[in-house]
Protein backbone atom coordinates (compact mmCIF):
# COMPACT_ATOMS: atom_id res chain seq x y z
CA UNK A 1 0.00 0.00 0.00
CA UNK A 2 1.27 3.22 -1.00
CA UNK A 3 1.97 6.03 1.24
CA UNK A 4 -0.18 8.44 -0.69
CA UNK A 5 -3.14 6.17 0.47
CA UNK A 6 -2.53 5.96 4.33
CA UNK A 7 -1.69 8.99 4.80
CA UNK A 8 -4.46 11.04 7.02
CA UNK A 9 -5.33 7.62 8.37
CA UNK A 10 -6.15 7.88 12.10
CA UNK A 11 -9.39 6.84 14.30
CA UNK A 12 -11.78 8.97 13.32
CA UNK A 13 -10.75 8.76 9.46
CA UNK A 14 -10.36 4.84 8.58
CA UNK A 15 -9.66 3.91 4.87
CA UNK A 16 -12.59 1.70 4.89
CA UNK A 17 -16.50 2.19 6.43
CA UNK A 18 -17.65 -1.21 6.21
CA UNK A 19 -22.01 -0.42 5.56
CA UNK A 20 -23.88 -3.87 6.75
CA UNK A 21 -27.74 -3.63 7.11
CA UNK A 22 -29.44 -5.98 8.77
CA UNK A 23 -32.22 -6.47 6.98
CA UNK A 24 -32.99 -9.73 4.92
CA UNK A 25 -30.36 -11.30 7.03
CA UNK A 26 -31.63 -14.44 6.61
CA UNK A 27 -30.36 -15.43 9.74
CA UNK A 28 -26.72 -15.20 8.80
CA UNK A 29 -25.79 -11.83 10.35
CA UNK A 30 -23.67 -13.58 12.73
CA UNK A 31 -21.45 -15.16 10.21
CA UNK A 32 -21.33 -12.01 8.26
CA UNK A 33 -20.23 -10.38 11.16
CA UNK A 34 -17.26 -13.16 12.44
CA UNK A 35 -15.98 -12.48 8.57
CA UNK A 36 -15.67 -9.39 8.96
CA UNK A 37 -13.96 -9.16 12.78
CA UNK A 38 -11.60 -11.94 11.14
CA UNK A 39 -9.72 -10.06 8.43
CA UNK A 40 -6.46 -9.98 7.86
CA UNK A 41 -6.24 -6.37 7.36
CA UNK A 42 -5.12 -4.00 10.57
CA UNK A 43 -8.25 -3.27 12.29
CA UNK A 44 -7.80 0.51 11.98
CA UNK A 45 -8.01 0.49 8.30
CA UNK A 46 -11.70 -0.26 8.78
CA UNK A 47 -14.43 0.21 10.79
CA UNK A 48 -17.54 -1.29 10.93
CA UNK A 49 -21.46 0.16 10.70
CA UNK A 50 -23.98 -2.13 11.39
CA UNK A 51 -27.78 0.07 10.47
CA UNK A 52 -30.47 -1.60 12.39
CA UNK A 53 -33.88 -1.80 10.82
CA UNK A 54 -36.86 -1.28 13.57
CA UNK A 55 -37.89 -5.01 12.95
CA UNK A 56 -34.79 -6.43 13.92
CA UNK A 57 -35.44 -8.66 16.77
CA UNK A 58 -31.84 -10.08 17.91
CA UNK A 59 -31.02 -6.56 19.51
CA UNK A 60 -29.65 -8.23 22.61
CA UNK A 61 -27.27 -10.76 21.04
CA UNK A 62 -26.29 -8.08 18.41
CA UNK A 63 -25.09 -5.86 21.04
CA UNK A 64 -23.23 -8.67 23.47
CA UNK A 65 -21.47 -9.54 19.95
CA UNK A 66 -20.70 -6.39 18.36
CA UNK A 67 -19.91 -4.55 21.61
CA UNK A 68 -17.73 -1.64 21.32
CA UNK A 69 -15.98 -3.31 17.92
CA UNK A 70 -18.88 -1.33 15.50
CA UNK A 71 -20.91 0.78 14.97
CA UNK A 72 -24.47 0.88 15.52
CA UNK A 73 -26.56 2.68 13.60
CA UNK A 74 -30.51 2.81 14.05
CA UNK A 75 -32.76 3.53 11.27
CA UNK A 76 -36.36 3.36 10.50
CA UNK A 77 -36.13 2.16 6.90
CA UNK A 78 -37.05 -1.21 6.34
CA UNK A 79 -35.78 -1.83 3.05
CA UNK A 80 -31.61 -2.30 2.54
CA UNK A 81 -30.79 0.19 0.11
CA UNK A 82 -32.27 3.02 2.72
CA UNK A 83 -30.45 1.28 5.32
CA UNK A 84 -27.01 1.33 3.31
CA UNK A 85 -27.75 4.63 2.12
CA UNK A 86 -27.96 5.83 6.03
CA UNK A 87 -24.78 3.80 6.66
CA UNK A 88 -23.34 5.73 3.64
CA UNK A 89 -24.45 9.06 5.00
CA UNK A 90 -22.92 8.58 8.33
CA UNK A 91 -19.85 6.73 7.63
CA UNK A 92 -15.86 8.31 7.81
CA UNK A 93 -13.86 6.67 5.63
CA UNK A 94 -12.29 7.27 2.05
CA UNK A 95 -13.86 4.30 0.59
CA UNK A 96 -17.46 2.76 1.25
CA UNK A 97 -17.60 -0.73 1.25
CA UNK A 98 -21.67 -1.82 0.94
CA UNK A 99 -22.29 -5.49 1.44
CA UNK A 100 -25.03 -7.61 3.07
CA UNK A 101 -25.68 -9.07 6.21
CA UNK A 102 -26.46 -12.90 4.61
CA UNK A 103 -22.56 -12.20 2.83
CA UNK A 104 -19.99 -13.59 4.68
CA UNK A 105 -16.42 -12.02 3.37
CA UNK A 106 -13.14 -14.50 3.33
CA UNK A 107 -10.23 -13.40 5.59
CA UNK A 108 -8.66 -11.21 2.86
CA UNK A 109 -10.51 -9.51 1.36
CA UNK A 110 -9.79 -5.41 3.23
CA UNK A 111 -6.14 -7.05 2.12
CA UNK A 112 -7.04 -7.73 -1.70
CA UNK A 113 -9.04 -4.14 -1.80
CA UNK A 114 -5.95 -1.99 -0.62
CA UNK A 115 -4.10 -3.98 -2.67
CA UNK A 116 -6.60 -3.17 -5.84
CA UNK A 117 -6.60 0.86 -4.81
CA UNK A 118 -3.26 0.73 -5.43
CA UNK A 119 -2.79 -1.15 -8.21
CA UNK A 120 -6.05 0.62 -10.38
CA UNK A 121 -5.92 4.26 -9.32
CA UNK A 122 -8.35 4.63 -12.71
CA UNK A 123 -11.12 2.58 -10.34
CA UNK A 124 -13.74 4.98 -9.05
CA UNK A 125 -15.15 1.69 -7.45
CA UNK A 126 -15.44 -2.11 -8.07
CA UNK A 127 -17.60 -4.91 -7.16
CA UNK A 128 -16.04 -8.78 -5.68
CA UNK A 129 -16.82 -11.91 -6.42
CA UNK A 130 -20.00 -13.62 -4.91
CA UNK A 131 -19.75 -17.31 -4.51
CA UNK A 132 -22.92 -18.90 -3.83
CA UNK A 133 -24.30 -21.00 -0.45
CA UNK A 134 -26.81 -23.26 -1.46
CA UNK A 135 -29.16 -25.08 0.94
CA UNK A 136 -31.60 -26.51 -1.29
CA UNK A 137 -32.75 -27.14 -5.03
CA UNK A 138 -34.42 -23.86 -5.49
CA UNK A 139 -32.02 -22.10 -3.89
CA UNK A 140 -29.34 -24.07 -6.49
CA UNK A 141 -31.54 -22.79 -9.73
CA UNK A 142 -31.15 -19.32 -8.12
CA UNK A 143 -27.93 -19.29 -7.83
CA UNK A 144 -27.34 -21.00 -11.04
CA UNK A 145 -29.71 -17.83 -12.33
CA UNK A 146 -28.36 -14.83 -10.83
CA UNK A 147 -24.62 -15.69 -10.89
CA UNK A 148 -24.96 -15.91 -14.54
CA UNK A 149 -26.60 -12.97 -14.53
CA UNK A 150 -23.42 -11.04 -12.19
CA UNK A 151 -20.92 -12.84 -14.18
CA UNK A 152 -22.12 -11.03 -17.18
CA UNK A 153 -22.44 -7.70 -15.62
CA UNK A 154 -19.25 -7.98 -14.14
CA UNK A 155 -17.60 -9.23 -17.55
CA UNK A 156 -19.26 -8.15 -20.56
CA UNK A 157 -21.75 -5.11 -19.72
CA UNK A 158 -20.59 -2.01 -20.54
CA UNK A 159 -21.55 -0.40 -17.11
CA UNK A 160 -24.04 -2.93 -15.17
CA UNK A 161 -21.08 -3.51 -12.68
CA UNK A 162 -22.68 -2.39 -8.93
CA UNK A 163 -23.53 -5.58 -6.88
CA UNK A 164 -24.59 -4.47 -3.29
CA UNK A 165 -23.45 -8.11 -2.01
CA UNK A 166 -20.06 -6.47 -1.89
CA UNK A 167 -19.11 -2.77 -3.55
CA UNK A 168 -16.18 -0.69 -2.82
CA UNK A 169 -16.22 3.28 -3.97
CA UNK A 170 -14.87 6.46 -3.79
CA UNK A 171 -17.03 8.48 -1.31
CA UNK A 172 -16.51 11.52 -3.34
CA UNK A 173 -17.80 9.87 -6.25
CA UNK A 174 -20.91 8.23 -4.95
CA UNK A 175 -22.00 11.37 -3.13
CA UNK A 176 -21.27 12.80 -6.74
CA UNK A 177 -23.52 10.29 -8.77
CA UNK A 178 -26.42 10.83 -6.40
CA UNK A 179 -25.97 7.95 -4.10
CA UNK A 180 -28.23 5.00 -3.38
CA UNK A 181 -32.05 5.78 -3.56
CA UNK A 182 -34.10 4.03 -1.23
CA UNK A 183 -37.31 4.88 -3.00
CA UNK A 184 -35.58 2.93 -6.11
CA UNK A 185 -35.62 -0.29 -4.12
CA UNK A 186 -32.82 -3.14 -5.79
CA UNK A 187 -32.94 -0.67 -8.87
CA UNK A 188 -31.27 1.64 -7.47
CA UNK A 189 -28.21 -0.31 -8.35
CA UNK A 190 -28.61 -0.13 -11.40
CA UNK A 191 -29.20 4.30 -11.57
CA UNK A 192 -25.90 4.34 -10.03
CA UNK A 193 -24.04 2.34 -11.92
CA UNK A 194 -25.25 3.97 -15.09
CA UNK A 195 -24.05 7.02 -13.00
CA UNK A 196 -21.11 6.32 -12.77
CA UNK A 197 -20.56 5.09 -16.35
CA UNK A 198 -21.82 8.02 -17.49
CA UNK A 199 -19.85 10.47 -16.02
CA UNK A 200 -16.99 9.11 -16.86
CA UNK A 201 -16.13 6.80 -14.10
CA UNK A 202 -14.44 2.90 -14.12
CA UNK A 203 -16.08 0.40 -11.98
CA UNK A 204 -13.41 -3.17 -11.90
CA UNK A 205 -14.18 -5.81 -10.85
CA UNK A 206 -11.52 -7.65 -8.37
CA UNK A 207 -12.57 -11.75 -8.82
CA UNK A 208 -9.95 -12.53 -5.87
CA UNK A 209 -11.92 -11.00 -3.36
CA UNK A 210 -14.82 -13.71 -2.37
CA UNK A 211 -18.07 -13.44 -0.60
CA UNK A 212 -20.35 -16.29 0.37
CA UNK A 213 -23.59 -15.33 -0.89
CA UNK A 214 -26.77 -17.06 1.02
CA UNK A 215 -29.65 -18.34 -1.57
CA UNK A 216 -32.72 -18.82 0.43
CA UNK A 217 -34.63 -20.72 -2.08
CA UNK A 218 -37.80 -19.84 -1.87
CA UNK A 219 -40.43 -18.86 -4.47
CA UNK A 220 -42.08 -15.88 -2.11
CA UNK A 221 -38.71 -14.86 -1.73
CA UNK A 222 -38.03 -14.28 -5.59
CA UNK A 223 -41.85 -12.80 -5.84
CA UNK A 224 -40.93 -10.02 -3.22
CA UNK A 225 -37.64 -9.32 -4.67
CA UNK A 226 -38.80 -8.81 -8.28
CA UNK A 227 -41.51 -6.79 -7.20
CA UNK A 228 -39.01 -4.51 -5.51
CA UNK A 229 -37.24 -3.75 -8.39
CA UNK A 230 -39.97 -3.95 -10.71
CA UNK A 231 -41.50 -1.17 -8.77
CA UNK A 232 -38.38 0.89 -8.15
CA UNK A 233 -37.69 0.92 -12.03
CA UNK A 234 -41.59 2.31 -12.50
CA UNK A 235 -40.95 4.70 -9.99
CA UNK A 236 -37.30 6.17 -11.91
CA UNK A 237 -39.23 6.23 -15.03
CA UNK A 238 -42.32 7.83 -14.22
CA UNK A 239 -40.26 10.73 -12.92
CA UNK A 240 -38.75 11.38 -16.26
CA UNK A 241 -35.39 12.32 -15.03
CA UNK A 242 -32.91 13.58 -17.08
CA UNK A 243 -30.04 12.73 -14.65
CA UNK A 244 -26.16 11.51 -16.42
CA UNK A 245 -26.91 7.71 -17.04
CA UNK A 246 -30.69 7.69 -18.14
CA UNK A 247 -30.41 7.00 -21.24
CA UNK A 248 -28.48 3.85 -20.95
CA UNK A 249 -31.36 2.21 -19.03
CA UNK A 250 -32.88 -0.35 -20.90
CA UNK A 251 -37.16 0.82 -21.76
CA UNK A 252 -39.60 -2.11 -21.10
CA UNK A 253 -41.96 -2.98 -22.98
CA UNK A 254 -44.58 -2.29 -21.28
CA UNK A 255 -43.70 1.27 -20.33
CA UNK A 256 -43.03 2.68 -23.98
CA UNK A 257 -46.45 1.37 -24.85
CA UNK A 258 -48.02 3.09 -22.76
CA UNK A 259 -51.33 3.68 -24.42
CA UNK A 260 -51.66 0.12 -26.10
CA UNK A 261 -54.26 -1.19 -23.67
CA UNK A 262 -56.24 2.61 -24.75
CA UNK A 263 -59.98 1.22 -25.13
CA UNK A 264 -60.99 4.35 -27.29
CA UNK A 265 -58.00 3.96 -29.39
CA UNK A 266 -57.74 0.09 -30.02
CA UNK A 267 -61.67 0.61 -30.59
CA UNK A 268 -60.95 3.39 -33.15
CA UNK A 269 -58.03 0.94 -34.97
CA UNK A 270 -60.26 -1.77 -34.91
CA UNK A 271 -62.66 0.10 -37.18
CA UNK A 272 -59.96 1.52 -39.35
CA UNK A 273 -59.44 -2.53 -39.70
CA UNK A 274 -63.18 -3.75 -40.49
CA UNK A 275 -63.72 -0.62 -42.94
CA UNK A 276 -60.20 -0.96 -44.81
CA UNK A 277 -60.64 -2.75 -47.80
CA UNK A 278 -57.05 -3.92 -48.55
CA UNK A 279 -58.15 -7.89 -47.00
CA UNK A 280 -59.64 -9.18 -50.41
CA UNK A 281 -56.37 -11.46 -50.94
CA UNK A 282 -55.37 -12.00 -47.76
CA UNK A 283 -58.34 -12.84 -45.32
CA UNK A 284 -56.01 -14.91 -43.11
CA UNK A 285 -54.30 -11.09 -42.06
CA UNK A 286 -57.70 -9.80 -41.42
CA UNK A 287 -58.45 -12.17 -38.49
CA UNK A 288 -55.24 -12.28 -37.04
CA UNK A 289 -55.66 -8.30 -36.68
CA UNK A 290 -58.93 -8.62 -35.11
CA UNK A 291 -58.23 -11.17 -32.52
CA UNK A 292 -55.12 -8.16 -31.96
CA UNK A 293 -57.51 -5.62 -31.37
CA UNK A 294 -60.74 -6.96 -30.07
CA UNK A 295 -59.06 -7.58 -26.71
CA UNK A 296 -58.28 -4.20 -25.99
CA UNK A 297 -61.13 -2.93 -27.21
CA UNK A 298 -63.61 -4.55 -25.28
CA UNK A 299 -61.26 -5.19 -22.22
CA UNK A 300 -58.49 -1.99 -21.95
CA UNK A 301 -55.71 -3.70 -19.94
CA UNK A 302 -57.49 -5.99 -18.42
CA UNK A 303 -57.08 -9.31 -20.82
CA UNK A 304 -53.35 -8.56 -20.25
CA UNK A 305 -52.93 -8.52 -17.03
CA UNK A 306 -55.49 -11.92 -16.94
CA UNK A 307 -53.09 -13.31 -19.02
CA UNK A 308 -49.96 -11.92 -17.45
CA UNK A 309 -51.48 -13.66 -14.13
CA UNK A 310 -52.58 -16.90 -15.75
CA UNK A 311 -49.20 -17.02 -16.95
CA UNK A 312 -47.50 -17.03 -13.20
CA UNK A 313 -49.57 -19.17 -11.86
CA UNK A 314 -48.96 -21.75 -14.33
CA UNK A 315 -45.25 -21.25 -14.05
CA UNK A 316 -45.43 -21.55 -10.22
CA UNK A 317 -47.41 -24.75 -10.07
CA UNK A 318 -45.00 -26.30 -12.72
CA UNK A 319 -42.04 -24.87 -10.88
CA UNK A 320 -43.75 -26.37 -6.87
CA UNK A 321 -44.09 -29.63 -8.63
CA UNK A 322 -40.51 -29.56 -10.22
CA UNK A 323 -38.90 -29.36 -7.05
CA UNK A 324 -40.13 -32.21 -5.51
CA UNK A 325 -40.13 -34.49 -9.00
CA UNK A 326 -38.37 -32.57 -11.83
CA UNK A 327 -34.57 -32.31 -12.53
CA UNK A 328 -32.15 -29.50 -12.06
CA UNK A 329 -32.70 -28.23 -15.77
CA UNK A 330 -36.08 -28.20 -15.70
CA UNK A 331 -36.35 -26.38 -12.49
CA UNK A 332 -34.07 -23.86 -13.98
CA UNK A 333 -35.88 -23.29 -17.17
CA UNK A 334 -39.10 -23.34 -15.23
CA UNK A 335 -37.57 -20.63 -13.12
CA UNK A 336 -36.44 -18.36 -15.66
CA UNK A 337 -40.32 -19.02 -16.81
CA UNK A 338 -41.38 -18.19 -13.28
CA UNK A 339 -39.10 -14.95 -13.32
CA UNK A 340 -39.99 -13.51 -16.83
CA UNK A 341 -44.03 -13.96 -16.14
CA UNK A 342 -43.91 -12.01 -13.05
CA UNK A 343 -41.68 -9.33 -14.09
CA UNK A 344 -44.59 -8.32 -16.92
CA UNK A 345 -47.17 -9.38 -14.51
CA UNK A 346 -45.68 -6.68 -12.26
CA UNK A 347 -44.93 -4.08 -14.88
CA UNK A 348 -48.57 -4.19 -15.93
CA UNK A 349 -49.80 -3.84 -12.33
CA UNK A 350 -47.46 -1.11 -11.79
CA UNK A 351 -48.13 0.68 -14.24
CA UNK A 352 -51.64 0.53 -14.02
CA UNK A 353 -51.62 2.01 -10.22
CA UNK A 354 -49.84 4.81 -11.64
CA UNK A 355 -51.90 5.36 -14.35
CA UNK A 356 -55.20 5.88 -11.92
CA UNK A 357 -53.01 8.50 -10.43
CA UNK A 358 -50.77 10.56 -12.56
CA UNK A 359 -50.82 8.86 -16.18
CA UNK A 360 -47.32 8.66 -17.87
CA UNK A 361 -47.83 10.32 -21.10
CA UNK A 362 -44.14 9.81 -23.52
CA UNK A 363 -44.40 12.37 -26.25
CA UNK A 364 -43.08 9.41 -28.50
CA UNK A 365 -44.16 10.91 -31.56
CA UNK A 366 -44.11 14.27 -31.29
CA UNK A 367 -45.50 17.57 -29.02
CA UNK A 368 -48.73 17.07 -30.48
CA UNK A 369 -49.79 13.01 -30.18
CA UNK A 370 -51.19 12.66 -26.88
CA UNK A 371 -51.58 8.67 -27.13
CA UNK A 372 -50.78 6.52 -29.54
CA UNK A 373 -51.20 2.92 -30.10
CA UNK A 374 -50.03 0.04 -32.23
CA UNK A 375 -46.49 0.59 -32.44
CA UNK A 376 -43.38 -0.56 -32.17
CA UNK A 377 -40.36 -0.14 -30.67
CA UNK A 378 -37.75 3.08 -32.02
CA UNK A 379 -35.07 1.61 -34.28
CA UNK A 380 -32.43 3.14 -37.07
CA UNK A 381 -32.11 2.66 -40.65
CA UNK A 382 -31.35 4.73 -43.35
CA UNK A 383 -30.30 7.43 -41.73
CA UNK A 384 -33.73 7.78 -39.98
CA UNK A 385 -34.59 7.29 -36.20
CA UNK A 386 -38.10 6.45 -36.67
CA UNK A 387 -41.11 3.61 -35.07
CA UNK A 388 -42.89 0.77 -36.97
CA UNK A 389 -46.62 1.11 -36.85
CA UNK A 390 -48.50 -2.23 -37.38
CA UNK A 391 -50.60 -2.98 -40.20
CA UNK A 392 -53.36 -0.65 -38.32
CA UNK A 393 -52.50 2.01 -35.46
CA UNK A 394 -54.21 5.13 -34.39
CA UNK A 395 -53.03 8.26 -32.77
CA UNK A 396 -54.91 10.98 -30.58
CA UNK A 397 -53.89 14.51 -31.65
CA UNK A 398 -54.24 17.80 -30.14
CA UNK A 399 -54.64 20.91 -32.72
CA UNK A 400 -56.84 23.88 -33.05
CA UNK A 401 -60.68 23.81 -33.72
CA UNK A 402 -61.56 24.34 -37.28
CA UNK A 403 -58.88 23.43 -40.33
CA UNK A 404 -55.71 21.93 -39.77
CA UNK A 405 -52.71 20.04 -41.34
CA UNK A 406 -51.74 16.79 -39.75
CA UNK A 407 -47.82 15.59 -41.54
CA UNK A 408 -47.11 11.96 -40.71
CA UNK A 409 -43.45 12.58 -41.65
CA UNK A 410 -42.88 8.47 -42.93
CA UNK A 411 -39.40 7.84 -45.16
CA UNK A 412 -40.43 5.19 -47.88
CA UNK A 413 -38.28 2.04 -46.19
CA UNK A 414 -40.96 -0.43 -47.76
CA UNK A 415 -42.19 1.32 -50.89
CA UNK A 416 -42.87 4.43 -52.45
CA UNK A 417 -45.97 6.05 -50.22
CA UNK A 418 -48.57 6.42 -53.09
CA UNK A 419 -47.89 2.63 -53.49
CA UNK A 420 -48.42 1.22 -50.43
CA UNK A 421 -52.61 1.74 -50.41
CA UNK A 422 -52.87 3.48 -46.65
CA UNK A 423 -56.40 4.46 -45.27
CA UNK A 424 -56.87 7.61 -42.75
CA UNK A 425 -59.69 7.83 -40.40
CA UNK A 426 -60.76 11.05 -38.57
CA UNK A 427 -63.18 9.36 -35.42
CA UNK A 428 -64.00 6.88 -37.42
CA UNK A 429 -64.97 8.76 -40.64
CA UNK A 430 -62.71 7.84 -43.76
CA UNK A 431 -60.62 10.52 -44.69
CA UNK A 432 -61.61 11.53 -48.18
CA UNK A 433 -58.35 10.78 -50.56
CA UNK A 434 -58.52 14.50 -51.74
CA UNK A 435 -57.59 15.95 -48.74
CA UNK A 436 -54.44 14.15 -48.57
CA UNK A 437 -51.04 15.32 -50.01
CA UNK A 438 -49.16 12.00 -50.91
CA UNK A 439 -45.26 13.23 -50.83
CA UNK A 440 -41.72 11.08 -50.96
CA UNK A 441 -41.54 11.07 -47.08
CA UNK A 442 -44.65 12.04 -45.89
CA UNK A 443 -48.34 12.37 -45.62
CA UNK A 444 -49.90 15.55 -45.60
CA UNK A 445 -53.54 15.72 -44.30
CA UNK A 446 -56.19 18.58 -44.17
CA UNK A 447 -58.13 17.54 -41.16
CA UNK A 448 -61.40 19.59 -39.42
CA UNK A 449 -61.35 19.02 -35.91
CA UNK A 450 -63.68 19.38 -33.46
CA UNK A 451 -64.04 22.21 -31.02
CA UNK A 452 -62.22 20.84 -28.23
CA UNK A 453 -59.04 20.15 -30.93
CA UNK A 454 -58.76 16.21 -30.01
CA UNK A 455 -59.32 14.18 -32.17
CA UNK A 456 -58.37 9.99 -32.99
CA UNK A 457 -56.42 9.78 -36.38
CA UNK A 458 -56.45 6.05 -37.45
CA UNK A 459 -54.81 4.02 -40.24
CA UNK A 460 -54.79 0.93 -42.03
CA UNK A 461 -52.23 -0.39 -44.69
CA UNK A 462 -51.40 -3.74 -45.82
CA UNK A 463 -48.74 -6.13 -43.75
CA UNK A 464 -45.14 -5.62 -44.28
CA UNK A 465 -42.92 -8.44 -43.33
CA UNK A 466 -39.35 -7.57 -42.98
CA UNK A 467 -36.60 -10.50 -43.79
CA UNK A 468 -35.91 -12.36 -40.74
CA UNK A 469 -38.82 -10.56 -38.60
CA UNK A 470 -41.48 -11.80 -37.39
CA UNK A 471 -43.28 -8.63 -36.57
CA UNK A 472 -46.33 -7.26 -38.66
CA UNK A 473 -45.06 -4.31 -39.82
CA UNK A 474 -46.99 -0.89 -41.42
CA UNK A 475 -45.30 2.73 -41.97
CA UNK A 476 -42.45 4.13 -40.67
CA UNK A 477 -43.13 7.14 -38.92
CA UNK A 478 -40.67 9.74 -37.35
CA UNK A 479 -42.59 12.19 -36.37
CA UNK A 480 -46.15 13.76 -36.21
CA UNK A 481 -46.84 17.10 -36.53
CA UNK A 482 -50.00 19.37 -36.44
CA UNK A 483 -50.21 22.80 -37.24
CA UNK A 484 -52.58 25.76 -38.66
CA UNK A 485 -49.97 25.80 -42.00
CA UNK A 486 -48.61 23.21 -44.20
CA UNK A 487 -45.90 21.51 -42.77
CA UNK A 488 -42.68 21.58 -45.32
CA UNK A 489 -39.32 19.98 -45.31
CA UNK A 490 -37.75 22.60 -43.57
CA UNK A 491 -39.36 22.09 -40.44
CA UNK A 492 -37.55 20.58 -37.37
CA UNK A 493 -37.82 16.99 -36.24
CA UNK A 494 -40.43 17.08 -33.36
CA UNK A 495 -38.57 15.32 -30.80
CA UNK A 496 -38.29 11.01 -31.54
CA UNK A 497 -35.09 10.93 -31.27
CA UNK A 498 -34.58 12.51 -27.53
CA UNK A 499 -37.67 11.45 -26.23
CA UNK A 500 -36.69 7.25 -26.94
CA UNK A 501 -33.03 6.69 -25.64
CA UNK A 502 -32.78 3.29 -25.99
CA UNK A 503 -32.39 2.79 -29.75
CA UNK A 504 -32.24 -0.45 -31.53
CA UNK A 505 -30.18 -0.85 -34.78
CA UNK A 506 -31.89 -2.74 -37.97
CA UNK A 507 -30.68 -3.88 -41.11
CA UNK A 508 -32.04 -6.34 -43.92
CA UNK A 509 -35.57 -5.07 -43.75
CA UNK A 510 -37.68 -4.71 -47.05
Amino acid sequence: MTSGLISGLGPDRPLFSVIIPLEYHRGRWEQSWLGWTSQTADRSLYEIILVVPPDFTALTELKALAGDKAHLEFADSVHDIGLSAIGAARARGRYLFFTESHCRPEPDVIALCIRAIDEHPDWAGFSCRSVPICHNRLSEAEAAMYQADIEFGMKQHPWRKVLDQCFVTRRDVYEECGGLREELGHFAEWVLAAGYFARGYTIGYLEAACFHHYYVGRIGELKTFTLDFVQGEIRYLSEARRDPGCELLEIPREWSEPDNFDGALALQTLNALMRYTGWRRRPGEKLRALWRWSAPALFGDLHARVVARLAVAHARSVLTALIVIGSSDAIAHWMKRYIASLIRLQRLACIRRLRDHAKPTPKLLGDHVLAQLGFHDVETAAGYTFRWSEPQAAIRIKGWPGRNIVCIRSPALRAPLDKIGTQFYLDGAHVDPAAIDIGCDRYTLSLDLPKSGVATLAWACPVLRGVGDLRHLGLSVVAIEVNQEACNGDQKDSGLSAAIPHVVAISDRS
